[in-house]
């Protein structure tokens, strides 16, 4: 993209150390009123997003936001409150709150910070900072462009859901009284277009956006217009298929679903309360030997870079997934007590995964399958965490002959989570950039797929 350009006036670090004083002076009057213990976050957040529609301006919104929470211990008592006011009198009575509640609550043998020793000690960034400094009128400017190249791009492109451009910034300090302080900052920006083809009972409904840490990785705003477009006229004269078993096949930006529903099932809050379908499956194989899932904190321009977590404990590279076989939980301090085990750093998610791919591209995949089901699109959420069952909706394509047949909607596609996990194929190496789960499309064996024919 063109025109972009990058603060002169970037006062982020000042702000930062801002956050950082306010969390000290937190800390100070917890201790003060006697707990043993105390940790707070301190954020602020800004940004800008417009949307236009129909070559009109629908919306210009600018927003400013900031939080501050205290939590405090007594022993292993907690209590916990929350402000967006700076006064020092608002600061002081979000304490006594905080405190208050930990004083009248009962003993919680997994409560408490992290453990001091495995505080990070390295708290370096990871190039994630990149304000975007243009004005409203040329955010504006570049949400038209884009709607108009995805209306101009089919004649079949007769109606429009809008386009959007956002910006926006964060700013978060973490500190305990450990001593930890912990600063981080980062941007992100996105440009979206939807648009609608077709008339009546045969309208249809697609889009594409981008999104990137840096505004000179966006897509150009025709680019992402015309991508829209030819997603959306691909839908028209969509079929139903016979119920039965087919390959299956998740495009990149949907296998990062499947990919998510590992996550929640490894991670401690489901473990402890017995609510996973993977309890105690640590050193169990749960995909094909080629399979492998990396935790990588420390990428340069990473989603989800950092090195420490919510809790202050420093990240790590860890594999979550070995040769098929999984490696770990993900576990906060929190959660790894209450299972007798110890925090995994990943207290607040996870920090960049690369999942491993053992085939081509896109079209080479498609050609592996020969004939089945491409899913683009899922509905609904019909997953058991518990039992692992697996029952959604879905939109996408038929595939014949390695190619694209006629689309396909009005289908659920169903099976367990722990056998698709199995049953997995191939991953390709067309890697969705837009998250922090690098993946590319998954080709499933077989499942179930009900339709209405």
């Amino acid at each position: 993209m063109n025109s972009i350009s990058t603060s002169t006036a970037d006062d982020s670090l000042v702000r930062l150390e801002n956050l950082a004083g306010i969390s000290q002076r937190l800390l100070e009057l917890a201790r003060a009123r006697g707990a043993s213990s105390a940790e707070v976050s301190c954020s602020e957040e800004r940004g800008l997003n417009v949307n236009v529609r129909m070559g009109e301006v629908e919306t210009v919104e600018s927003n400013r936001d900031r939080g501050i929470g205290v939590t405090v211990y007594f022993g292993q008592r907690k209590g916990s409150a929350s402000t967006a006011d700076l006064r020092e009198e608002s600061l002081e009575s979000t304490v006594e709150q905080a405190c208050a509640i930990a004083r009248y609550t009962e003993d919680d043998e997994a409560a408490g910070l992290a453990d001091a020793d495995r505080m990070a000690t390295d708290t370096r960034e990871f190039d994630q900072w990149h304000p975007w400094t243009l004005d409203a009128d040329a955010f504006v400017d570049l949400a038209l462009a884009c709607e108009t190249a995805g209306r101009d791009a089919d004649a079949r492109i007769e109606n429009s859901d809008g386009a959007s451009v956002g910006s926006a910034e964060s700013l978060s300090v973490y500190a305990n009284s450990h001593g930890f302080i912990g600063r981080e900052r980062s941007t992100q920006h996105t440009l979206g277009c939807a648009l609608i083809a077709g008339r009546g009972d045969g309208m249809q409904r697609d889009g594409w956006y981008t999104t990137a840490l840096m505004a000179n990785a966006l897509q150009a705003p025709d680019a992402v217009g015309r991508e829209a477009a030819e997603r959306t006229v691909a839908r028209l004269q969509p079929r139903s298929l016979p119920t039965g078993e087919y390959p299956v096949m998740y495009s990149a930006e949907m296998a990062r679903s499947l990919i998510g529903h590992l996550l929640g099932a490894v991670s401690g809050s489901a473990l402890y309360r017995k609510a996973s379908f993977l309890l105690d499956s640590v050193g169990q194989p749960l995909f094909p030997d080629w399979f492998s899932i990396e935790e990588q904190p420390f990428l340069q321009r990473g989603w989800r870079s950092a090195a420490f977590d919510a809790e202050g404990v420093a990240t790590r590279e860890s594999p979550l997934v070995s040769q098929g076989v999984l490696q770990r939980y993900l576990l906060g301090s929190y959660s790894a007590r209450k299972l007798g085990l110890q925090s995994t750093g990943n207290a607040g998610g996870v920090h960049n995964l690369q999942v491993s791919s053992n085939a081509g591209g896109f079209r080479e995949l498609l050609a592996s399958m020969g004939r089945g089901l491409l899913i683009t699109e899922l509905m609904g959420q019909g997953v058991n965490a518990v039992t692992g069952d697996y029952s959604r909706g879905a939109a996408g394509f038929w595939i014949e002959d390695g190619a694209v047949a006629y689309p396909v909607d009005g289908i659920t596609v169903a099976g367990n989570l722990r056998q698709m996990f199995s049953a997995i194929e191939a991953v390709g190496s067309d890697i969705d950039p837009r998250s922090h789960v690098a993946c590319g499309s998954i080709l499933i064996g077989r499942m179930t797929v009900a339709g209405a024919e």
